[in-house]
C-alpha cells in the first residue's frame, strides 16, 4: 500500500485525528509495516498518537 493510501485510511478511520498507541501498533501489524513508518505517516496526516505504552512513537 502506498503512503498516500495509508494516510487516507488513517484520516478516514480516525477523523478526530487521535489514535492510541495500541491501535497504531495493531494497524501497523495488519499492514505489515514498521512502527517507525506508521509513526511518520501519522505525523504526515496530522494524527496524534496517544497513550504510548512502549515509547515507539
Amino acid at each position: 500500500m502506498r503512503d498516500e493510501e495509508i494516510i487516507q485510511l488513517l484520516l478516514d478511520k480516525f477523523p478526530g485525528k487521535r489514535i492510541s498507541c495500541a491501535e497504531a501498533r495493531e494497524l501497523a501489524a495488519g499492514l505489515k509495516m514498521e512502527l517507525s513508518r506508521m509513526g511518520a505517516l501519522c505525523d504526515q496526516a496530522g494524527i496524534k498518537i496517544s497513550a504510548c505504552e512502549l515509547g515507539c512513537f
